[in-house]
């Protein structure tokens, strides 16, 4: 099957930007993630993976389904539960000529390994004056997963985010899952790449052979011109359903992935505001300090005089997820509050 896909090809050891017809096939998010570790170990010796379970039971998620059989016990590696031990572990030898992937079973247990990663990762290249970089992706699964109760479904993109020296990517797709994974692991900074237990099974078209998506570039999914929707991970289904709903009333939504945190490409979002004139972002984060507030902040200093409406934000409630359904359900944005908050915006 072929589409039209905006991706950077590589060609030739250069990457090149490529609008072509290109092949495709369908996999899984887990599938995705797990051809773009393969393909990079298979390519550099250097790479290896390490986390709870992820070589003798293949994966809490399956995401590293057989990579033991293919690489072996030296660069698939099972850990104790440590989060705080394996990720320093995997700070000190990236430092040492390697370039570890570090998985958290989720990113609830990530805030063990918060001294690693932010204190010695995020900052081993400045406080060594440029003479080391440390180039390791920590990856896993962040936010809500359904009836988890309040410590195993926080969204932690927004605390990461906020810390120099981190990269935090957030991708909603298997094909977009792919090619940033493979960038991150190709990156000399630390990487923080967050993905969602709920989306591990979803399927999508992804690009045979060889790509990548580079880091800090979002992408528009779907044209539109009365109203920019912006999100990122699995809200951007919250954020399609609802321009599907919008549509259905004459509204033209424009929805903008941000697939990249930090950096975060302002560029994209304000050249769509300036079409639309009006903006929500859909965050499931909680509301302060969230990243839809550096969103609303950086368009009421980048594209003020385009704005019709003020900037509206449907966000996760400021509080506990807990784990009872219908405090679950409002918890989280929905179709309708991003359908109410652009009837808001629109005047409609």
């Amino acid at each position: 099957m072929n589409t039209q896909l905006n991706f950077i090809k590589v060609s030739d050891g250069l990457s090149l930007r490529s609008a072509k017809q290109e092949s495709m096939k369908e996999l899984s998010m887990r599938a995705a993630l797990r051809e773009a570790m393969t393909e990079e170990m298979i390519s550099d010796p250097s790479i290896f993976l390490m986390g709870e379970e992820v070589a003798e039971y293949n994966g809490a998620y399956k995401v590293t389904e057989g990579m033991l059989d293919q690489f072996g016990p030296e660069r698939v590696i099972d850990t104790p539960i440590s989060e705080l031990g394996f990720a320093a572990l995997g700070v000190g030898a990236s430092s040492n000529g390697t370039r570890p992937v570090i998985e958290f079973m989720t990113f609830n247990f990530a805030v063990l390994a918060l001294d690693p990663i932010i204190n010695a990762a995020a900052k081993m290249l400045a406080m060594s004056g440029g003479q080391f970089s440390c180039p390791i992706v920590f990856r896993g699964p962040s936010g809500s997963a359904g009836q988890l109760g309040a410590q195993h479904s926080q969204t932690f993109e927004n605390w990461l985010a906020n810390v120099p020296g981190l990269k935090v990517v957030s991708p909603s797709n298997p094909a977009d899952a792919k090619g940033l994974l493979k960038s991150a692991i190709r990156d000399n900074d630390p990487v923080i790449f967050m993905e969602s237990e709920l989306m591990y099974g979803d399927m999508g078209l992804v690009p045979e052979g060889e790509y990548i998506i580079p880091l800090g570039k979002a992408d528009i999914k779907r044209e539109g011109s009365d109203v920019t929707l912006i999100s990122y991970n699995k809200m951007m289904k919250v954020a399609h359903d609802a321009a599907d709903t919008l549509a259905e009333s004459g509204i033209s939504a424009e929805v903008v992935d941000l697939r990249t945190i930090r950096p975060l490409d302002i560029d994209t979002i304000v050249d769509s505001v300036k079409k639309t004139n009006r903006c929500v972002v859909i965050d499931e984060s909680w509301p302060f300090g969230g990243i839809s507030s550096e969103v609303s902040y950086q368009l009421q200093r980048k594209a003020f005089d385009y704005l019709d409406a003020p900037v509206l934000r449907v966000n996760g409630a400021d509080a506990s997820m807990h784990y009872a359904p219908n405090l679950v359900e409002n918890y989280l944005p929905s179709i309708h509050r991003v359908v109410q908050a652009v009837k808001s915006v629109t005047y409609s």
